[in-house]
């Protein structure tokens, strides 16, 4: 192919991070209206930072290029103008609050066209040009995994094209109901009857976008509600406060005679008690007995034994500590008997639930009161209605044979339909049979509403009452998934004071044994209710886009077709972090039973198709190495694949989240699957161009998402040339040596970006490292044989490590490294300091360290001086310089801080940078309270230095190079 002359873009130089970090963490809180909540998938990508990413890896950068037989750009200072330019659409652009603003959006979307333009003038001699540089079509976009959809939904929120495909029927289909149904059928009234009793007024609506669908959704799915209460309402009985139960509870007198709404039923798995004496009891496996733990309305479970029976009754008030633990001795599969205290081990509960001998028992019934909760002891009535239930259908599907992700399989639960109790069993099949009929009714109704009366289907192009119908039916499908992520007998009742409700069973990306569990009444007005679930899909449709024509498709990214000439970004598997084919077995199995007539072709198959998904599980591929080796050749296959089609006018981008990152003294940031991925991407053909670190998760740590290790990095990438070099492990790191501190200055001085933060500083250096080693066909070690990925990350991060400060500050960093504040030999450190070209004595004439009795300390910063005064100091090593500003920040905040500051402008940027190097290091130790100082320092700095400059400081800062 002819050279393509294509500046760099955006994302090749520059980013404002913090912005898309913000947006992106406080994304991960919002639920109403986030597509989200259509359908559970795990580690979506936030849309902000899609949004962002796409943006950036379309819009050219303003600074001047000259090579490649083309210029482009405008000098340094109008170019950083033109960025900041930029990076306030980008700032706008990931508000959550701008998702759908028009105007922000036709901004971002206006820069776009306009740099495409751009490019197809720079190729406008191209032999293709006609094919590959139309100035009037934006190219297409594609996501090869696609998943839970961020990316394409961004996509097509920016005005493009969108194709999304996936291997997993469930992603597709997910997909299909984000970007491919609502630009078919966008600005439609609904033809739905109103809801009865519904007060929305007849002249007011606006049904544009996905609006209309969206109440169609809602309207159909209240239709479903009420007649599968007809059908099965008998199962889920109210409950009546009588004169019986007031013996026990006479705090409930005032609700004599009402009938509640039972919100759920709170069961305790059992077993034969394994003494002897009482061999023919079902005694209850119950991980706690508190039911609330609201202050003032606490509530707990009693158990009442008498002689070879027992009984649950509930107490109100303060419970006793035993209450907490219920009948479980220790973490696992330990508990004790109720009647006897014997202890009930692992292996007997294992034997006696493979035996098929494991039951459940109600412990408790919680209901709808008018001010809140009310907890009520079981009765016989209703757990006997409960046992009335009879299913007609079971998911067969075997469980996975994964013990690190599915802990049931242990106990007996080895297939999909021993997930769920006989009632819930009754209430899915009910209400995904309801779907077809539901189905039926929206043809008919939208008929009379006028749209077209033909028979083509969804899953063609059909665009009429027959595909109208279907679409509807997918996302009441949907609403019904998302209920069997609460009906479940794996899911257990939250008794925290603000969460008083049964938990999902997805809380985190495995299935886990649950003891006690908790069932959710589909017909209550609580969580995890029919209604409550199908209300989330609406809202999420309601602020879908549905503009852009888009498609998603099932095909294996390995072999697919669907990237040719199109803008990539993708977010793949990452490694063995998430078995998404397994996972998904659990909705598939649901939306297989009411969508098959609609997707025949998704839903052919019993289950998901596992064989060629690109996760490096062990189980599957007989052992941790020929995992590897899988995930390997076939990430390789794939990005190789990518590589041969994407549009040669942009760079592709690459997600990859960290999971338990092990970083080393040598290796800095890296664990297996990272090192396997980034092998699979060089092998690819790609070089890399960039890394940006980013927080795509919600995040714990520290101190919340400032000090918590970013959960994301996303590559930037482009086709390594055929003709590249090789080169010598000597020159590589020649190389390095001459780039990374300048990289390395900017990233922490911020240059053109945001700064980044000492806790991604180990990712972020990885990005101009990578840069150069993958530029070349192969780094040659001594022998002759490939540097390796793994290799190469040393040396990179080895970068972070290697200060240049004085020789005190040399001997404190490594007697720091070694003992931290702990006190160490005084013949140790007269070692150390002399390697160092200093001595014990000059440390304690600097004032930063503490000698008695043969034993050395270094001063923590709470010990240092309150007096001090830096202009006076004859020694003044930069360790004291930080930890002096430290304890000014923490005694005297940021104006204290920046008064000292201004009077040690010169020590600025060493003490910035220790920051930074100390930060790495307790985060490398796992030394969580000494980190947080060095970080709080560094996230105040911009503020620190504004003091400083208020208070006076004159003159340069002097420069500090790592």
């Amino acid at each position: 192919m002819a050279q393509i002359k294509t500046p760099k873009k955006l994302i090749e130089v520059a980013l404002p991070l913090d912005a898309i970090n913000a947006a992106a963490a406080r994304e991960k809180s919002i639920r109403h209206g986030h597509p989200s909540t259509l359908h559970l998938w795990w580690a979506r990508r936030p849309l902000a930072a899609a949004r962002a990413v796409i943006f950036a890896q379309m819009v050219n950068d303003p600074g001047y290029q000259q090579g490649g037989g083309f210029r482009y750009g405008v000098n340094k200072e109008k170019a950083q103008a033109e960025r900041e330019r930029l990076f306030k659409i980008i700032e706008d652009l990931v508000q959550w609050e701008n998702t759908n603003n028009q105007e922000v959006l036709e901004r971002a979307r206006a820069e776009i066209r306009r740099s495409w333009r751009e490019v197809c003038e720079l190729n406008r001699a191209h032999p293709q040009a006609a094919e590959l540089f139309n100035p009037d079509k934006l190219p297409a976009f594609h996501d090869p995994f696609a998943g839970g959809g961020a990316l394409p939904l961004e996509a097509q929120r920016l005005g493009l094209e969108s194709y999304a495909s996936d291997l997993n029927p469930v992603a597709v289909t997910i997909n299909k109901a984000m970007i491919e149904i609502p630009p078919r059928f966008a600005g439609r009234a609904p033809v739905g009857p109103r809801v009865p009793g519904d007060k929305q007024g007849k002249l007011s609506e606006d049904w544009s976008g996905a609006k209309g669908l969206a109440e169609d959704v809602r309207r159909y799915g209240a239709w479903m509600r009420a007649e599968a209460k007809k059908r099965i309402g008998h199962l889920y009985p109210q409950i009546e406060i009588t004169a019986e139960i007031l013996k026990e509870r006479p705090d409930l007198k005032p609700l004599l005679g009402q009938k509640l709404t039972v919100i759920a039923w709170l069961w305790a798995r059992t077993v034969k008690s394994p003494n002897p004496a009482f061999s023919h009891v079902d005694v209850p496996l119950a991980s706690t007995f508190i039911l609330s733990s609201k202050e003032g309305k606490e509530s707990w479970v009693q158990p009442v034994v008498d002689g070879d029976s027992y009984r649950f009754t509930v107490k109100i008030g303060a419970p006793p500590e035993a209450a907490k633990n219920g009948t479980k001795l220790a973490r696992g599969a330990n508990f004790r008997c109720l009647l006897s205290d014997s202890p009930i081990e692992p292996n007997y509960i294992k034997s006696e639930g493979v035996a098929g001998r494991m039951g459940a028992k109600l412990m408790a019934i919680v209901a709808e009161g008018k001010q809140g909760r009310v907890y009520l002891a079981p009765t016989d009535a209703h757990e006997a209605i409960a046992r009335q239930a009879q299913p007609e259908w079971k998911p067969e599907t075997a469980l996975p044979d994964d013990p690190r992700n599915f802990w049931t399989i242990s106990y007996g639960l080895t297939k999909y339909g021993d997930l769920f109790t006989p009632r819930q069993l009754v209430a899915l099949t009910t209400f995904s049979d309801l779907v077809g009929e539901a189905i039926a009714k929206v043809k008919a109704d939208a008929i009379a509403a006028g749209l077209r009366d033909d028979d083509e289907p969804l899953s063609q192009t059909g665009a009429g009452a027959t595909a109208y119908a279907e679409a509807v039916g997918v996302y009441l499908a949907f609403g019904v998934v998302r209920s069997s992520d609460f009906w479940s007998n794996l899911c257990v009742w939250a008794n925290q004071p603000k969460n008083e409700l049964v938990a999902h069973l997805f809380g985190r990306q495995a299935i886990p044994m649950a003891w006690d569990f908790a069932e959710a009444n589909p017909f209550s007005e609580s969580g995890g209710n029919f209604e409550g679930n199908l209300t989330y899909v609406a809202k999420g449709i309601d602020k879908l886009p549905g503009t852009t024509r888009s498609y998603a498709v099932q095909a294996d990214a390995q072999t697919q077709s669907v990237s040719l000439n199109k803008v990539l970004s993708t977010d793949p598997p990452y490694y063995d972090n998430i078995g998404y084919a397994d996972l998904s077995d659990y909705f598939y199995i649901w939306h297989r039973r009411s969508l098959r007539q609609i997707y025949p072709d998704l839903f052919a198959t019993v289950a998901v198709p596992k064989a060629e998904e690109l996760v490096a599980t062990p189980y599957r591929h007989g052992s941790k190495e020929k995992a590897e080796l899988f995930f390997l050749d076939g990430m390789t296959e794939a990005l190789r694949n990518l590589a041969k089609q994407v549009n040669p006018a942009f760079p592709v981008t690459i997600y990859y989240a960290f999971k338990q990152s092990e970083t080393t003294e040598t290796a800095g940031t890296s664990n297996t699957g990272w090192d396997t991925f980034l092998e699979a991407v060089l092998r690819a053909g790609f070089s890399i161009h960039g890394t940006w670190p980013m927080r795509t998760e919600r995040t714990t740590g520290i101190k919340g998402n400032q000090n918590s290790l970013a959960s994301s990095i996303v590559l930037v990438c482009r086709q390594r040339p055929a003709d590249a070099l090789t080169v010598s492990r000597r020159e590589f790191i020649r190389e390095l040596n001459a780039v990374l501190p300048e990289a390395l200055d900017e990233m922490t001085r911020g240059g053109v970006n945001s700064p980044v933060a000492p806790v991604d500083l180990s990712q972020a250096i990885i990005g101009p490292g990578m840069a150069i080693f993958s530029q070349y066909a192969a780094v040659l070690e001594a022998d002759g044989t490939p540097m390796s990925v793994r290799t190469a990350l040393q040396l990179i991060n080895r970068f972070l490590a290697e200060d240049d400060f004085d020789h005190d500050t040399q001997f404190c960093l490594h007697w720091f490294e070694q003992q931290g504040w702990a006190t160490g030999k005084y013949g140790d450190a007269d070692v150390l300091a002399r390697a160092k070209g200093t001595s014990v004595g000059g440390l304690q004439a600097s004032g930063v360290v503490a000698s008695s009795k043969g034993d050395l300390r270094l001063l923590k910063w709470a010990e240092l001086p309150r007096d001090w005064q830096p202009e006076h100091d004859a020694r003044l090593p930069v360790w004291e310089a930080l930890h002096q500003l430290i304890r000014a920040l923490n005694q005297d905040g940021e104006s204290g801080a920046g008064s000292l500051l201004a009077r040690m402008p010169a020590r600025a940027e060493p003490i910035r940078a220790l920051a930074y190097r100390l930060y790495t290091l307790c985060e490398r130790k796992g030394w969580a309270e000494e980190a947080r100082a060095y970080n709080e320092l560094v996230t105040a700095w911009v503020a620190i230095e504004s003091e400083a400059a208020s208070a006076g400081v004159v003159g340069a800062q002097g420069s500090f190079d790592l």
